[in-house]
């Protein structure tokens, strides 16, 4: 088959393959860095086309046109002038959605129907629910067994976003990794619900913070000059986002240099000082204490990253009003009490000095942690380690940290709740049990 230049032409400018074969979608579609008047949708084909995204409020009218350019096998198209807390329909594919028709049957895969929430205004109280997932991407039947539990434990409620703690994709977080422990396992959560990554350390074989160059870097995108709220941070290695009245951090707590005068740092104190949210949660992979499978009193675990982050970045954590910790790399799960101001090693831990509010946290129980509303210096936190997500340790673990309040050898995921001055996180393990609860409220 001669097929003339003209016509060659112009089939590349419609996006399509001049000997007409359909495209097949390898990856996505899943969403990235959304506002409430922004969103990013992504994925890949497996052949070079055009990216059109088609969407709209109703479901028979996708008459909103988006389009990236070139023509290419991976495909990033940015939605704008979209409506806050608005649900909208979308497709994607190399030509504008035609719906069949009238007697037709449906359309093919290519152009199925998926859908997202915008996020409300910042700063706005609304119901939000957030999946924590640490150290994912083991591929195996754990994995599994603990994204669905989380999916029958959130049923018909909507996930509003999910946060990657990092070690997103073992063994090296090659493309291959992230394909089959991310883009394979989370599809359908992928194309409704915006994920936000944390890097971790098998996640830093294949990427790299300072040239934000590699697997890791090249798959997500992520917000570099504020656009999901907070103070602009010049990289995806670190970046914060605002949604409905939480002010969300990530930390690079692997490959960015962690100096107390390093640009990390002067970012975080300038993000801590900019925000009016209600609550301010951090996330990062080291975590600051842990008696998992990683010990955060031993000086060569980690090259001392798990050190750096407790003595260097939570004390500044703390003076900026920090609710929430959460952390991966150790894969069990611990959660502390209401504390404040430990920056040592496990024995100079003193509970009357640094645990601000004792118990369970629990109505029902010691009753729920109580913090004033706005931002107050050292009013305490609460810090968890939940990176257990695709596999808990393979012989138990000390578990000992007097930090800790409950500490569970368990496979499993976090779920946090936030609604108004309330918050509430969940640990739901591999068999769908409810393991530890815990609730905070503001006054």
């Amino acid at each position: 088959m001669t097929i003339r230049p003209a016509l060659l032409l112009a089939f590349v400018a419609l996006g399509l393959s001049p000997l007409g074969a359909a495209t097949t979608i390898l990856r996505g579609p899943y969403l990235q860095s959304a506002t409430p008047d922004s969103i990013v949708i992504r994925w890949r084909t497996d052949a070079t086309e055009a990216s059109v995204v088609s969407y709209g409020t109703d479901r028979e009218q996708l008459t909103s046109v988006a389009k990236a350019e070139g023509i290419l096998t991976e495909h990033i198209v940015p939605l704008s002038e979209l409506k806050p807390a608005t649900t909208y329909y979308y497709t994607v594919g190399s030509v504008p959605f035609a719906p069949p028709a009238a007697g037709k049957s449906g359309s093919s895969s290519r152009a199925a129907i998926h859908s997202f929430t915008t996020p409300p205004p910042a700063g706005t109280v609304k119901p939000t629910r957030i999946w924590v997932l640490g150290d994912p991407g083991t591929k195996n039947d754990v994995q599994r067994a603990v994204r669905d539990a989380y999916y029958n434990f959130t049923a018909k409620r909507a996930t509003d976003l999910w946060l990657l703690l990092g070690d997103n994709a073992y063994p090296d977080g090659t493309d291959a990794d992230y394909q089959k422990a991310i883009f394979e396992m989370y599809p359908a959560t992928l194309r409704t619900s915006p994920v936000w990554p944390a890097l971790g350390n098998h996640d830093a074989r294949s990427a790299n913070s300072a040239t934000q160059s590699g697997v890791y870097y090249d798959i997500f995108s992520l917000p570099t000059r504020a656009q999901a709220g907070g103070v602009m941070s010049g990289t995806e290695a670190y970046y914060s986002f605002d949604h409905a009245n939480i002010h969300f951090i990530c930390l690079d707590s692997h490959d960015t240099e962690r100096k107390p005068d390093g640009a990390m740092m002067q970012w975080l104190k300038a993000d801590l000082a900019a925000t009016t949210r209600d609550w301010i949660i951090a996330y990062f992979h080291h975590p600051t204490y842990t008696k998992g499978t990683h010990d955060s009193d031993k000086d060569s675990d980690s090259s001392g990253r798990m050190n750096d982050m407790r003595a260097i970045f939570l004390p500044v954590l703390e003076q900026g009003g920090v609710d929430l910790i959460l952390t991966g790399h150790s894969h069990v799960y611990e959660r502390s009490p209401l504390i404040n101001g430990h920056y040592g090693k496990s024995p100079t831990f003193d509970a009357a000095k640094h645990v601000v509010q004792r118990g369970d946290g629990r109505f029902g129980g010691d009753g729920a942690y109580r913090k004033k509303r706005g931002r107050v210096p050292n009013a305490g936190e609460v810090s968890i380690v939940t990176g257990s997500a695709g596999q808990a340790g393979s012989k138990p673990p000390p578990l000992n940290h007097p930090v800790f309040y409950l500490a569970l050898n368990e496979a499993g995921s976090s779920v946090i709740d936030v609604d108004g001055l309330r918050l509430d996180l969940t640990f739901i393990n591999d068999k769908g049990e409810k393991r530890d609860w815990f609730s905070i409220i503001k006054e």
